[in-house]
Order: structure tokens, then sequence, then C-alpha cells
């Protein structure tokens, strides 16, 4: 069981938590001299410039994933096993350090029997006699939990709830997510430690930590199959760029600098968006007949063979007949490659056909024939007039400037009356000019694929994604086509008009039909009294969805407050002037109309505070942030003021968004939830 609380200031009394604390300083000295040894590599030994630098690149990564944070300790826990060497106890941490022998000081939580810290249990051992946790204060030991996982559970059903685990889950936050290596629990420990080889879907309810699960699971896959990721590439997509600061630290923390972060709009960033889709619209464009409709428009432009191919060589003329060349465009379509790819082989494989003819008189030119009779302008002339160079911006104009081309691709496809949605009502002049939409973006990528094959990445990790459209599903699915996937979200969080009802579908609109897909429904970070007070839209908005439960002995806390219209503003101040006191973040989450005069209220009452927004995060550390109700997924305050939840469920475009915004929103606190209104709740709240 814990020990008391020591003063970080002085050395612990506890003999037990005197040698832990020995073993501690032992560890740092270690990792001091494992970065000066770095340090003290010299690049410029490389074999040519290139090479040095290079080598300097990896000593300078290197360098950074040694350092150590005074803030915090090296190690969190340990385990005493018994191996195939006897007796052995592990220390485990954030990273490997070792010692002057190569033998281990700290075990870094990724490796394998890291496995037994977090999985081990009385009905399941794993060979591990004894589980400590550590408590931590600045840096340094203060208290430790020891649990004889080998006694059964009976013996030791006193040590089954850890104090100090759960005042790490509970512990105000402010800033940026951290890394939850010393909290992860079994359930999500296997899902982190899934092969590279295996697609995973992950439905999570509010506050059971399945963004910090999916980030875990990159760091892991980048430690257990560094090698190939290192050439394959890891890739975080995430809703907006607040959610993506707020994410940022977690990996660099767990000494993860490689991996590429995106939102979905920077994803498909091929042309300015100057212009909105009304909601029926937008829904159209990004349905999944859309990529038929796209195929069709791009392979419309491949021409016919109708007159015969001539090539004059010396002093003769080679004359391939139309039907010939159109077998060999036939065949190149069949081929299945893209569209850019195939025009290229087309010159060759015309070329090819000329040749046999001049070898058919009895006449070898030579092995670079072919390619001089590829390159000759008779050949490329037609290959060109067969199979025109196509662009995917020049595609879409023409498919929404003009209704006979958007008739001939959407044949069979869309009704006439959605083709009609789709047309421009005053086409611009050129493609250049063009007022392209969010939805277009993911057309447009589309578009570009179907011309030249989107690279794949090694493994790609896709945060709330029951928001994407399944075209914009696509379009995240393809840059992971030879890779893996690890898909995050929450169905009862979807709060776009395109949400996705079924992660069957929409795993297979990224390309994995087959996947394994888990729940986690145990919430550790959102409190009892708000989770419950927000799963009571659940019936109304995400029917048959299993209601979220808070696993914490703390219920948190709620306050109602209802104001007078005049006063709402003043309300929202004493709300968060009264959350002050406490340690942590607060966030005031309200709907976008209502962001001017809160602030102006906050500032004009002397409270700091920042404010985001879809694109940017706060660049300041921060207690108090005023936050736009659509940009508060993903982010989590210790304490939330929630201002007039009826006007954030009327500002989306219907009531099911609507509602599902405000569970959203409802879920962003870790210990204590304010609402104040002035309308009247929605009845779904009230019931």
């Amino acid at each position: 069981m814990p020990t008391p609380t020591a003063d970080p200031s002085t050395a612990p009394t506890d003999p037990v938590l005197a040698r832990e604390q020995a073993h501690l300083d032992h560890a740092r000295d270690q990792l001091r001299r494992m970065r000066e040894q770095v340090e003290g590599l010299d690049a410029s030994t490389a074999a040519d410039a290139f090479n040095a630098a290079y080598l300097d690149l990896v000593l300078a990564r290197r360098v950074a994933s040694l350092q150590d944070d005074p803030r915090t300790t090296l190690f969190f826990g340990r385990i005493d096993c018994r191996t195939e060497h006897g007796a052995e106890t592990f220390h485990i941490g954030r990273r490997h350090v070792s010692d002057t022998h190569g033998d281990p000081v700290v075990v870094d939580w990724r490796a394998p029997i890291s496995t037994a810290f977090y999985r081990a249990s009385p009905s399941e051992p794993m060979g591990v006699g004894l589980r400590r946790r550590f408590g931590v204060d600045r840096g340094r030991l203060t208290a430790y939990e020891d649990e004889h996982v080998d006694r059964g559970p009976e013996e030791d059903a006193d040590t089954a709830h850890s104090a100090i685990l759960a005042a790490e889950i509970e512990r105000p936050r402010s800033g940026p997510m951290r890394d939850i290596v010393s909290t992860i629990q079994p359930e999500q420990d296997e899902i982190v430690r899934s092969d590279i080889g295996t697609s995973i879907c992950v439905q999570g309810a509010p506050g059971t930590g399945k963004t910090a699960v999916g980030l875990h699971r990159a760091a892991w896959l980048l430690y257990s199959f560094r090698n190939q990721l290192d050439r394959s590439g890891v890739l975080v997509v995430g809703p907006n760029r607040a959610f993506l600061d707020h994410i940022g630290a977690v990996l660099p923390s767990l000494g993860e600098v490689r991996v590429q972060h995106a939102t979905i709009d920077t994803l498909l960033d091929h042309a300015r968006v100057r212009a909105e889709d009304t909601t029926e619209v937008a829904i159209l464009k990004g349905d999944a007949r859309m990529a038929e409709v796209l195929r069709n428009a791009v392979w419309r432009n491949v021409g016919r063979a109708e007159e015969p191919l001539v090539v004059p060589r010396g002093s003769r003329r080679w004359r391939v007949p139309g039907y010939d060349v159109q077998d060999e465009v036939d065949a190149l379509v069949r081929r299945g490659v893209r569209y850019s790819a195939a025009r290229d082989l087309l010159p060759q494989r015309l070329a090819h056909l000329v040749m046999l003819r001049i070898e058919a008189t009895g006449d070898f030119p030579g092995d670079t024939a072919q390619d001089a009779i590829a390159r000759s302008a008779p050949v490329r002339a037609h290959a060109k007039a067969l199979w025109p160079a196509l662009d995917p911006a020049g595609v879409l104009f023409s498919l929404l400037g003009d209704a006979d081309v958007l008739a001939e691709a959407a044949d069979g496809v869309l009704t006439d009356d959605e083709q009609r949605m789709l047309l421009w009502e005053k086409p611009p002049r050129t493609k250049g000019s063009a007022r392209w939409t969010r939805a277009d973006l993911a057309l447009l990528d589309e578009l570009a694929d179907l011309l030249d094959r989107t690279p794949s990445l090694g493994h790609v990790v896709l945060d709330e994604a029951q928001d994407l459209s399944p075209m914009q599903l696509r379009a995240v699915g393809r840059r992971a086509s030879t890779g893996s996937l690890t898909v995050l979200g929450d169905i009862a969080q979807g709060t776009t008009p395109w949400a996705t009802d079924s992660w069957t579908t929409a795993m297979g609109h990224l390309g994995r039909p087959r996947h394994e897909l888990v729940t986690l429904d145990r919430g550790f970070r959102v409190p009892g009294l708000v989770i419950d007070f927000a799963a009571r839209l659940l019936p109304a908005m995400a029917p048959g969805l299993g209601a979220p439960r808070s696993v914490r002995e703390n219920p948190g806390r709620l306050d109602v407050v209802a104001a007078e219209p005049e006063h709402r503003s003043a309300a929202v101040v004493a709300a968060v002037e009264a959350s002050l006191g406490e340690p942590g973040s607060v966030g005031v989450i309200a709907p976008d109309a209502f962001m001017d005069a809160l602030s102006a209220a906050l500032t004009w009452a002397g409270v700091p505070h920042g404010r985001l927004d879809a694109e940017h995060g706060d660049d300041e550390d921060r207690q108090v942030e005023l936050v736009p109700a659509g940009v508060a997924k993903g982010l989590e305050f210790d304490r939330v003021v929630v201002v007039e939840p009826a006007a954030v469920v009327a500002a989306e475009p219907d009531r099911r968004t609507g509602l599902r915004r405000l569970y959203v929103v409802l879920t962003r606190a870790v210990s204590a939830l304010t609402v104040v209104h002035t309308e009247p709740l929605p009845e779904a709240l009230t019931a």
C-alpha cells in the first residue's frame, strides 16, 4: 500500500522508497552517460558529405531521445518476475536505459517483458510475483504500492484498487495531452500491442483513452518495427489543428519525433477552399457513389482508334491499322493501372507494333530502335490524341460545369435530380477561377489517385473517424493501401450530417473490410456524474448504442445554473472564477456566436484566457481556454463550463447532429462540469 507522501526536497525515510530513489538516481546517471557518449560521436568521419549529413541527423535524433525530463521520473513501475534465468527485477519506464555492461537499468514500456506490468493479474500472473507502482512529485519518488500478483484474487483483494493509479488518472492537467504509459489498462494494452499487420477499429466512449491508445500504438509500432516504419512512415490524422496541438507532445515525450501529423483538410490540400456547399450537396459529394462517377469521368477521355498509325522511317512508311492500335488501347485499360501510367506506356506499345512490322521484313534495326520510334513525333501525336493528359482540377471542372459530361459519367449512378444538385449554377470560365469547397477536396484527391497512384505509408492513425464522409475515408485509406490502420472514434460523437452509423461501413470505405473491432466503454477520465448526465442524450441521438460507464471512485461534480438572458455572461464569469482557485485547466465551451461576448466578459473581469479555433491552437499555456463547440472534440479540461446547450444543438444543420455535438461538449470535463443556460435545456437532458 502507498507510503505517506514525502517532501521532495528531503530524502525518503522509508527504506524501500530510499532504495528505489537510489535506483532512480543511478538511472539518471546512466542516461546522462549514454547521452554524452552519443554527443561525443563525430559525424564528419563518414565516407562523404551526404552520409555525414545523414549521420548527423541520426545522432541529433538519438540525443533528443536521450533527454531527461527533471519534472518526471525515468520509471513509473517495477515487476519482480520468475524467468528462465531465475528471479529478476525490471523497472518499467518511458525509454530504455542500460549501464556500462549493457545490462538494463530501466526497461522501455514497449519491450515484450513490459507487457506483464500492464496485463498480469491474480488469475493470470504471467510469471510476475510482485508489481510495484510509484507515486511521483517533481521528478522524485514519493510513494509506492505493492501488489502480490501471484497470491491469487482472494488473498490480495486489498490491493485490487490502486490509489496511485487513480491519482495519476485524475491528476489535474494543463497544456497539451500527456502520455499514459504509467496508467495503460489491460484492454488498452492489447490494442497498443496488436501486430502491425492488423488494422484495428476502436469504438471508444468519452474518457476511455482511445486517442491516447492510438498514439501509444504508433509509438509501440515504431519501437517494434523500426526498420520497416522508418522507410514507410507513420501518419496521425486528427479533426482540426487545435486537436493536433493538444496531442502533439505525446509522441515526442516517448522519444518518437518522426511521425507526421495532419488534419483531413491539410491531407487533402489540393486547392484553396473559397466556397461552401449546402448540406445536401456536401452529403452528395461525400457519397461513395462519387468514386464511380469520377472513375467514369477520367476514363471517358480515352479515345477510339479510328485512323491507322503511320510512322515514316528511312525511305519507308510503316502502317499499323486502327484495329491493332485499339487492341493495345483496350489491353492497357484492362490492366487496371493508373490513367497516367497507362498513358506513359502507350507510345511504347505503339512502337512495339511498328517494330513487329519492321522485323517481319527481315530487318532488325537494333535494341534502341523501339525507344526512338516511341519518341517520334507521329507516335507521340497519335498517343496524345488517343490518351490525352489530364489533371484533377480539369476533370472536376468539366464534370461540375458541363451537364453533358456529368450525364455521361453519372449515367446509372446518380439520379437526374442529384446531377442537377452537383452542377454549378454559374460555371467559372476556367478551372483556375473555380471556387472549390471542402467537399471538392476529397473529389480532387480521388481524381489524383485515379491519375497517379497515391504513395502508401506503413501505418496511419485516424482519430474521430466517425465524422468523415465516405469519400474522405477513401482518401485516408489509400494512404495505407499497403500498410495498416488504427481507426479511433465514437458513433455517438458523430457531428457531421454525413457521420457514419456503422463501423463496418466506415471500414469498408477505408479499404479494410477485414479488421478487428474493439469496444472501450470504461471511462477513466470522465467522472460518473458527468458521463451519466451526458448519456441521457444517447437514446435520442444514437439508439441502441450502450451507455459508457465511469470506473472512477470520485464521481466528480455537476452544477446546472439557470440564469436570465441578460446575466448569462456574468454567470459564466462567476463559474470560471470559482474554478480558478483549483489546479488544472478550465475550458469554456459555447456556440461560435457567443465567443466575442464571452471573451469580452472574461477580459472585463480580469480573467486571462486563450481562444481556440479550428485552424489554430493556443501557443501559450493558459489555465482558461475559450473553445467554440465545433472545436471541442478530442480536447479535455479539468473543469468545463458549457454555455447554452440548446444553442449548441440549434447551431447544427439537424437535431441528431446537434444532440451529438452537445454530447461531445458535455463530455470534455475530467473533474467538474458547470452548465449555464438561459434557454430551456434540450428535452433529452431533462428526461
